[in-house]
């Protein structure tokens, strides 16, 4: 392709991306397909030739855009919001037009400069200390386990990494009942084991116990096991339960066990000095990871992690062959040595260019709209008499079930699953469900970007409307 032909497709691509981000809400926000529908549709064998880019594109908006689930629909009230803004898509046609591989310092200094101030800027914005340093990974699950893997070396005395031994038998990783499932993942990735992974049961709000958390420490070193890592949630997934880190930061302290805040969620509404409060002890953790590209409109993917000890991440991650070495590297950051990957993407552009373009206070009140809408909501389930709400909503998620009269469990939660399959089926919203307590739950999250009020007034209209079918 010449370059005026991929001007002109470019230009093309632009056009219908800008139509695409203005008329996202007028179609079905999940596909009407089934399993292998799409895949049947496509060449089974590559082509021997190449095809035009204008066939090319006529596929793709006839064959893998109606196959599409629509994450940045208005409608999107289904797991947490995956959001993008105008600013952090250029960013990405930027970023992939110079398909730059930023490991280090010396393969692309600007990306690595400009990292180092964007986490600083948004270390501010969230209010950690000064002695907290960020790095971009790709997701919360990866920073989970540079984590662990941070606790491990650090409860081993480095002895893990030197002489190749796993996290194993002798360590022990905690984490709240409600914490997610990349806690389990990564306590299994970094040697662990899920047989040291002790699950802590929870309150009414279903956040972690401390004094049950104090036990199973208590009871290990008994054992004769060395607790690791702690993980607290400021926002879990199932309902965006705070664990009361003040007193978990403390626990920690006294057994010198490393604690790991996951905030991936909830953590960009720390920018808002109202909600603050939610984060108390948040700034006592050895690390925090939260995700732009869930609620700060940056394309995923970007995951912040801040650490406060940078050695403690460097001597378990920092490891260069000759091949790497340059005469800089007593000088600069190498962020090749700050988690998993070696080869890195120019992440740091699209969260510059989101924050440069919103601003501090533009980000503030994007997540003051979806919070404001979420209590409203709350507000509604709490008045409707054949509704309950089922946990706390500090945040942008109400978590609720239809609960007629005369029901027993079992039948509350059939009802509430088939009343969730109908307004689903109706395409114009899409929730999803867990379970809390044992019981079947209808999760809806607000927090896409071009949610406003009306269509959370919609969504729960369909709401209403479903349930009174089962009645």
């Amino acid at each position: 392709m010449h370059s005026e032909e991929f001007r002109r497709h470019g230009h093309e691509l632009v056009d219908w991306m800008a139509d695409y981000l203005s008329g996202v809400g007028s179609l079905p926000i999940t596909p009407d397909v089934g399993p292998g529908d799409i895949r049947r549709r496509l060449p089974v064998s590559p082509p021997n030739e190449g095809e035009p880019f204008a066939v090319l594109f006529d596929d793709f908006r006839e064959l893998i855009v109606p196959g599409m689930t629509h994450w940045n629909h208005p409608g999107w009230f289904a797991y947490f919001p995956g959001n993008n803004s105008a600013p952090s898509i250029l960013a990405e046609m930027l970023t992939a037009a110079m398909g730059a591989q930023c490991m280090s310092w010396a393969t692309s200094p600007a990306a690595t400069e400009l990292e180092q101030v964007v986490m600083e800027w948004l270390r501010q914005m969230i209010g950690l200390p000064e002695e907290f340093v960020g790095v971009i990974q790709d997701t919360a699950s990866t920073a989970t386990l540079v984590a662990l893997l941070s606790a491990r070396e650090r409860a081993t005395d480095g002895a893990s990494g030197r002489q190749g031994m796993e996290g194993g038998p002798g360590l022990t990783v905690y984490a709240s009942a409600e914490a997610h499932s990349s806690i389990d993942k990564g306590a299994k990735l970094a040697g662990y084991g899920l047989d040291r992974l002790r699950r802590i049961p929870g309150d009414e709000a279903f956040a972690l116990d401390p004094a049950a958390l104090e036990r199973a420490i208590q009871e290990d070193v008994a054992s004769g096991l060395t607790p690791a890592c702690v993980v607290a949630s400021i926002g879990t997934t199932s309902s965006t339960a705070v664990d009361p880190v003040p007193v978990v930061a403390e626990i920690c302290r006294r057994y010198g066990v490393w604690l790991h805040v996951d905030a991936a969620y909830a953590g960009s509404a720390a920018i808002v000095p109202e909600l603050r409060g939610y984060f108390a002890g948040m700034d006592l953790a050895d690390s925090v990871v939260l995700n732009p590209h869930k609620w700060l409109l940056t394309n995923f993917d970007c995951t912040a992690y801040y650490v406060r000890d940078r050695d403690a991440l460097l001597s378990t991650f920092s490891l260069t062959p000759e091949y790497l070495r340059t005469v800089h590297d007593a000088d600069v950051v190498n962020y090749r040595d700050w988690g998993i990957q070696l080869g890195r993407r120019f992440r740091g552009l699209k969260l510059w260019f989101v924050i440069r373009s919103y601003g501090v206070e533009g980000l503030r009140a994007v997540i003051r709209r979806h919070v404001g809408l979420a209590a409203e909501l709350a507000g509604w389930v709490d008045q409707a008499p054949d509704f309950e709400r089922m946990a706390p909503a500090p945040f942008g998620l109400v978590c609720f079930r239809y609960r007629p009269a005369g029901k027993s469990e079992l039948e509350l939660d059939g009802m509430n699953q088939r009343l969730l399959a109908e307004v689903n089926a109706t395409r114009r919203v899409f929730l999803t469900h867990t379970r809390l307590g044992g019981r079947y739950v209808i999760r809806m999250a607000i927090g896409q970007r071009a949610t406003e009020r009306e269509h959370v007034v919609q969504a729960w209209e369909l709401v209403r409307v479903a349930a009174g079918k089962l009645r």
